[in-house]
């Protein structure tokens, strides 16, 4: 990592289960700049893992609910804020309300495997496959994405078994494995860490989604924020302080 990097990222679990958010700490913290420091938010309503549509629904308002809190209650500016889950609930919203970048695990790892070539996903949880084949054609990467594995258990089984998941993994990498693929996205906050420990095992480059969330970010690598935008709002009814707040500016 770049040195001159400096300033405070929020990084943002849209799950409720703070278990993940220690995860994502144990394997960001150590990657970080000496000059930067991280903030970790987890949301206070929702799921505890995002594994359908409405929960992805949900997590968007809990992800600007938690951006909206960290900002309410502290007067330091952010550098970036990271949306802690492989899907990117509220990345939209969040970057159109944020004078800083916003990414995601998930359009993070699209920007850094479109550098191979084509890619392929391996993920937990089945009803993920139409959901990020829809993420990555409104993020402009639906012609890179060539194949989706999705495993039996969720991102949070296998962030609680390190064997099973290392197996399990590995086996549906190798599936992953299409003609045609350059690359293989490792794809989930309760899947960090695990890249780096089959990378051995599979013969194409694995990216782990929470590292390339954490280096474009600092590297501002994601589409910018267009801070000339004009952030009108509707008038909003029964809201959060914090979000009725920025929303009122």
């Amino acid at each position: 990592m770049d040195e001159k990097i400096s300033g405070r990222y929020l990084v943002i679990n849209p799950n409720t289960n703070r278990l993940t958010t220690e995860r994502l700490q144990e394997v960001l913290q150590p990657k970080l700049p000496q000059n930067a420091a991280l903030v970790f938010a987890t949301a206070t309503f929702g799921a505890s893992y995002i594994a359908c549509e409405a929960s992805h629904a949900v997590a968007a308002h809990a992800c600007i609910g938690a951006w909206a809190d960290h900002l309410h209650q502290n007067n330091e500016p952010l550098k970036g804020v990271l949306i802690g889950c492989f899907g990117d609930p509220g990345l939209f919203a969040l970057r159109e309300m944020s004078d800083c970048p916003v990414t995601g695990l998930a359009e993070a790892s699209f920007i850094q495997a479109a550098v191979h070539g084509p890619f392929s996903i391996v993920t937990g949880g089945e009803r993920w496959k139409p959901m990020l084949e829809r993420l990555a054609v409104n993020l402009g990467y639906g012609q890179h994405l060539r194949h989706i594995e999705t495993v039996i258990p969720s991102g949070a089984e296998l962030q609680a078994n390190p064997k099973m998941a290392i197996e399990c993994l590995q086996a549906a990498c190798q599936k992953a494995s299409v003609s045609g693929v350059k690359s293989i996205v490792l794809g989930g906050a309760g899947l960090a860490g695990y890249a780096a420990q089959i990378q051995s095992l599979v013969a194409l480059p694995i990216i782990d989604s929470a590292t390339a969330g954490l280096e474009v970010l600092l590297h501002q690598q994601a589409p910018p924020t267009d801070v000339k935008v004009n952030r009108s709002f509707a008038n909003w009814a029964g809201m959060p302080e914090a979000i009725q707040a920025l929303t009122a500016q």
